[in-house]
């Protein structure tokens, strides 16, 4: 450990300090009488730079920094789920109990509970004098009634079991293996790990990405599908949606765990996540989904360098869980305030600003967040993912600004909110004009096979049904609808059956808040068979007036409501209605 430095400096979350010549980059120290925690994030000579993660109010020049000879970690072991940490791993229920309603400046780095006892089931095949590797499971725990956890040996530890545990109750600072390495040194394994926040965790092989991440909403599923291990953005103006359509994916995707960070969101939205997810039910277990979840907040009003490192921390807790076999999503609301803590804490550092004030580094660090995403073999041998899905709330809506710029280099899925469809009441406000998803090729072999051959020529077509309306719209805001062919007549009718009764989807409305695949298939279908059917008619002459009848478009608009999701029959017959609709119409024209 180092000897202890002292303060020159303070300028907000920026202390500066001298005698830190034996000091590392990125090492964890302790600033002050109250022992803040901070990170070193700059040396220059004798002279060392850190970032404070708690308030610094009455920290004062002269006061000693001291090292702790490791990075910032987390412990990484049960109990994670089901709780809400702040920015760097702190759990507020227990903060809460310790010292009320706000976060006191120096109760330290504590993390999970170290007493709580779990019972562990150790392997019974893993014996004393058997070989260990980094990764390899060597018992589990049931940490809540949906997840287990699987305990690994940390990556950097091999050899060969000297000594061993039977199953039984433990808390997390039991050693449960002794291991002996190839030098001689023993290691004590115990129910937990550290890892450092900023290094990706390892894994055997990254895997080529094949597999959608099912999310129940219709126009993500099928128009702009997210691939497992893949990464999306949502970026959007304010009261377009954001948070309400990640609470969906949290809610509906088919990933085993949530990760939910609030990252620099007002205090009051925050508290509304907070309030929610505890009462939510997953739809699968009907057990609480904080079973399955983890919440990182950290509002707008707690210390700006936290803030910086919750995205480090959610992805760290995300890659722990992906190492087990766990298909994991993580979702980061919003990605914009945690550039903005960049840039307040590059301002104090006195760097050259770039395009908006923002730091020249902004993309290079939101290429290392968003790469940790992927579809892995992890060192235990099992595959596993983590999908990111990151929200960005741009000024004013402006996609064009440095933030939303950026996260588009480096996501695949660009789902871009619409405040005139939010303003519409149309959510998912997602626009299918300026969205798009790359994974729709590398996808089109799972569709095929598990979901219908034609499902990606049917979503072209519609899409492109979509996009020919957007054009006849400026034609019909010039001049009116009626001076239009019936051919283009009818693609702005079935453009509002496909907005109003595929895109538009309520999350409130038991049958539609999660629609499944095969149900999103025939919906489409059926809009599909009524625009060929009403298309013949008009091309046989029948006026657009007669081939729109209102009462049967309205019942293929409403199919979403009126058809359970689990007898599919009501669209078979929704179909033969259509069917016989066009036939008595191409016949009574054909007569006249």
């Amino acid at each position: 450990m180092n000897s202890s430095a002292v303060i020159q400096m303070v300028n907000g979350p920026v202390v500066k300090a001298s005698g830190m010549a034996n000091y590392k980059m990125r090492e964890m120290v302790t600033v002050g009488s109250k022992m803040l925690i901070g990170e070193v994030i700059s040396l220059d000579g004798d002279i060392g730079t850190i970032q404070v993660y708690e308030e610094t109010e009455g920290l004062q020049v002269g006061e000693e920094v001291a090292s702790t000879g490791r990075p910032l970690s987390l412990k990484l072991g049960p109990g994670l789920l089901g709780n809400i940490f702040d920015g760097i791993e702190r759990p507020l229920h227990t903060i809460n109990s310790l010292c009320a309603d706000f976060i006191p400046e120096g109760i330290g780095l504590i993390s999970i509970d170290l007493e709580k006892e779990w019972h562990v089931e150790m392997d019974m095949e893993l014996e004393v004098g058997d070989e260990v590797k980094g990764g390899q499971v060597f018992g589990k725990v049931q940490e809540t009634s949906l997840i287990e956890h699987r305990l690994m040996m940390p990556s950097n530890i091999e050899g060969k079991v000297v000594e061993k545990q039977e199953s039984g109750s433990y808390n997390i600072e039991t050693v449960l293996l002794k291991i002996k390495d190839k030098k001689g040194k023993i290691h004590d394994v115990k129910m937990y790990q550290e890892w450092p926040v900023r290094v990706p965790r390892p894994v055997e092989e990254r895997m080529v990405l094949s597999r959608p991440l099912v999310t129940g909403q219709r126009i993500l599923d099928i128009f702009f599908p997210i691939a497992k291990g893949g990464t999306a953005a949502i970026p959007g103006g304010f009261g377009t949606g954001k948070t309400m359509t990640q609470h969906q994916l949290a809610k509906w995707s088919d990933a085993d765990i949530i990760v939910y960070i609030g990252c620099g969101e007002r205090g009051n939205e925050m508290t509304d996540v907070l309030e929610e997810f505890p009462k939510l039910i997953d739809p699968k277990t009907d057990k609480p989904i904080m079973e399955r979840t983890i919440l990182i907040a950290n509002t707008s009003n707690m210390p700006v360098a936290a803030r910086e490192a919750s995205i480090y921390t959610g992805i760290t807790l995300a890659e722990y869980y992906r190492d087990m076999g766990y298909h994991v999503a993580i979702m980061a609301d919003s990605t914009s305030r945690w550039a903005e803590a960049l840039r307040e804490i590059s301002g104090r550092l006195e760097e050259m600003p770039a395009e908006e004030g923002y730091p020249a580094y902004l993309p290079s660090r939101l290429a290392e967040f968003y790469e940790r995403a992927g579809y892995v073999k992890s060192l235990c041998g099992v595959e596993a993912s983590v999908t990111i899905i990151g929200a960005v709330s741009p000024a004013g809506g402006d996609f064009s600004e440095p933030v939303t710029e950026n996260t588009k280099r480096f996501v695949n899925a660009f789902l871009a909110l619409d405040k005139k469809l939010a303003y519409a009441r149309h959510y998912p406000s997602i626009n299918w004009l300026t969205s798009y998803s790359g994974y729709i090729k590398i996808l089109s072999p799972w569709y095929t096979e598990n979901v219908s051959g034609n499902i990606i020529e049917l979503r072209n077509e519609m899409i492109s049904i979509l996009f020919e309306e957007n054009k006849l719209a400026d034609i019909v805001a010039l001049v009116g609808e009626d001076v239009l062919p019936d051919d283009q007549r009818l693609i702005i009718e079935i453009s509002k059956v496909l907005k109003i009764g595929f895109l538009q989807q309520n999350a409130f409305h038991s049958e539609d808040t999660y629609v499944p695949l095969p149900k999103q298939h025939l919906m489409l279908e059926m809009i599909k068979y009524l625009y060929d059917r009403a298309k013949e008619a008009i091309n046989l002459g029948v006026p657009i007036s007669k081939v729109k009848d209102e009462e049967l478009f309205g019942k293929v608009m409403k199919m979403k409501y009126t058809i359970p999701n689990e007898d599919l029959k009501g669209i078979g017959r929704l179909r033969q209605e259509v069917e016989d609709y066009y036939n008595d119409l191409i016949v009574q024209y054909a007569e006249s």
